[in-house]
């Protein structure tokens, strides 16, 4: 390769070289346009007796990444794929590994039988090593302590080269950022197996990868991935809707069976066995399910994690804009309280500073207002300790949530948001209807003091 030469799409180097021992080895490398190599290793044997020869690439990675993620969620270090198995080994277990005689250092050897590829991952980056799909291969993983070097080897089957006849392998490096289309494509049209999951969707997969498929066709479709997260909320609480439907029509009736309920407990006393007796036969003879309620609250769980994952992992949320001072949906809402967002001429607390803790956001304020609001759909519970947890719980969100990514927090103030409307609107229907702001009232009313 000579001085100033440069590798493109339509002029791939060839590399060319004689080890004066009968074997002459020549090395081209092409690129696509992203970012995708192809290496064609061949060799020719001129000598007069058989050679056998392994071929192999390897991935070095000197000392740890300096930006290596503390976050248990997400994988970086090793990555494997290996068939139909993934492997994935963090730094720390590259340098546990047992000492391999063979390989002269700490190694993890996993074969392949064909549709493999071995790397390293980080957080949006990735460099991978794919043989053909036909190819066995050894996967091997190994630390060089006194280096402090990781290395990731895809080592092939030892072929035998007959005098006079040559050989050809080739191998394919990846080595470039994680974005979803781009994997997607080299799975899809180049037959890179499995190679999407190279992007951590974690043990929600099921629900990640559609969701971030939907995300990123939002995306597409508006030109704004804020209001894409938006859309995908009315979508996800569209598709809930028989189930809250039937939620808050359950809700709706045991606040009808309220009256009734104080008479049992009334005429049951202490007698806790019998006041449960007789409200089971209520709850039959009404055809009320009193745990109805519960079951939009447990599968938006592990949509909101799921949710999560994807604005973590995902390149495509990373400094991706929304309005005005929201410049990055990935990280949390860059205004604070504690300079009256921006009027003030002093910088906000640090992240991860103890202050930070109070340095809310517009988005994270929102958020403790939507849930207060919700709240206030119905009367406060009458047992005191229930009427305290719920009148603390929207601020104890607010500020657990204050740290997080701003385009998570978007997706619960618009879920807050429809979640309130649909239950007005639909307790209203069934000749309930809630008196918000008397609830409102209620809540900033003092209890009249105890005179005796």
């Amino acid at each position: 390769m000579e001085s100033g030469e440069t590798l493109t799409p339509d002029s791939p180097v060839t590399l060319v070289w004689d080890n004066g021992a009968g074997l002459i080895f020549r090395r081209t490398i092409a690129v696509d346009d992203k970012y995708m190599f192809t290496i064609a290793q061949s060799v020719e044997n001129s000598g007069d007796t058989p050679r056998r020869l392994a071929p192999y690439g390897v991935i070095r990675r000197h000392g740890l990444p300096a930006d290596l993620s503390k976050f248990y969620i997400l994988h970086e270090g090793a990555i494997l794929q290996s068939g139909e198995e993934m492997s994935e080994l963090k730094y720390k277990d590259m340098r546990k590994a047992d000492a391999d005689p063979k390989w002269g250092a700490n190694a993890t050897v996993v074969p392949s039988a064909g549709n493999g590829w071995i790397g390293f991952t980080d957080h949006y980056w990735m460099s991978t090593l794919i043989p053909a799909a036909d190819s066995a291969f050894d996967g091997v993983l190994k630390y060089y302590q006194s280096a402090d070097l990781y290395t990731a080897w895809a080592s092939l089957e030892t072929r035998e080269i007959a005098p006079g006849a040559s050989l050809s392998v080739e191998t394919r490096l990846f080595a470039g950022a994680k974005e979803w289309e781009t994997i997607r494509n080299y799975q899809r049209d180049e037959g890179v197996y499995r190679f999407i999951d190279s992007i951590d969707w974690g043990w929600f997969f099921f629900i990640t990868k559609p969701m971030f498929w939907l995300l990123h066709n939002l995306n597409k479709l508006i030109g704004n991935m804020g209001w894409a997260i938006i859309l995908l909320t009315f979508v996800v609480k569209a598709a809930l809707l028989p189930l809250a439907y039937k939620s808050y029509v359950s809700m709706a009736k045991m606040k009808e069976l309220q009256p009734e309920m104080e008479k049992l407990k009334e005429r049951a006393g202490e007698d806790r066995q019998l006041l449960q007796k007789e409200m089971m036969e209520l709850y039959k003879r009404e055809k009320v399910n009193p745990a109805a309620g519960c079951l939009p609250i447990f599968l938006q769980i592990p949509i909101f994690f799921s949710l999560y994952k994807v604005i973590f992992v995902t390149l495509e949320l990373r400094h991706a804009p929304w309005i005005g001072w929201i410049r990055d949906l990935s990280a949390p809402d860059p205004s604070s309280i504690l300079n009256l967002f921006g009027l003030l001429p002093y910088a906000p607390p640090e992240p991860g500073s103890l202050l930070s803790i109070f340095s809310l956001g517009v988005l994270p304020i929102l958020l403790g207002i939507s849930m207060w609001l919700q709240q206030k759909l119905n009367p406060a519970p009458t047992d005191p300790t229930q009427k305290v947890i719920f009148a603390w719980m929207p601020w104890v969100f607010m500020f657990m949530l204050g740290q997080f990514a701003s385009g998570l927090v978007l997706y619960w103030i618009t879920s807050n948001t429809l979640t309130f409307t649909q239950q007005y609107l639909i307790m209203r229907s069934h000749g309930h209807k809630p008196d918000v702001f008397g609830n409102i009232a209620a809540s900033f009313r003092r209890k009249p003091k105890d005179d005796s």
